[in-house]
């Protein structure tokens, strides 16, 4: 019990930590990304670099949560993607604003709300 602890309290202070470096990208890009090692503002592909291990990570976790049959951990990650594919949508329309791009990340939205209700339905089955 004890060590469960100590794994619980470790990762709410890296989750609360990383949703901390993730607002100070929000409201300050240039100085968190000079704090992070990136200039403020890239003349390589570092930005795109990061973009993509995040993404590699995240979708390799969904990979684990699937094949370990985390029902409740996998109808929380795509719920949380809900909300991240839709600010992304909005990101695209303020930006280039081409439909191409906005509906991708709008269809991305609507399918990881349909594929959490699923994995929430598993998760009830199961529990």
């Amino acid at each position: 019990m004890k060590t469960e602890r100590w794994i619980i309290a470790l990762s709410l202070i890296g989750g609360v930590l990383l949703t901390v470096i993730g607002i100070r990208y929000l409201l300050t890009p240039e100085g968190a990304a000079r704090t992070f090692g990136v200039p403020g503002r890239p003349a390589g592909f570092e930005l795109y670099y990061i973009i993509g291990l995040r993404n590699v990570w995240l979708g390799l976790m969904a990979v684990l949560l699937a094949i370990l049959r985390e029902w409740r951990a996998l109808a929380l990650w795509f719920s949380l993607g809900v909300i991240v594919c839709f600010a992304d949508a909005g990101i695209a329309a303020s930006s280039t604003g081409r439909w191409p791009q906005i509906a991708f990340h709008i269809g991305s939205g609507l399918a990881s709300a349909g594929l959490a209700a699923g994995c929430w339905r598993l998760a009830r089955r199961a529990g």
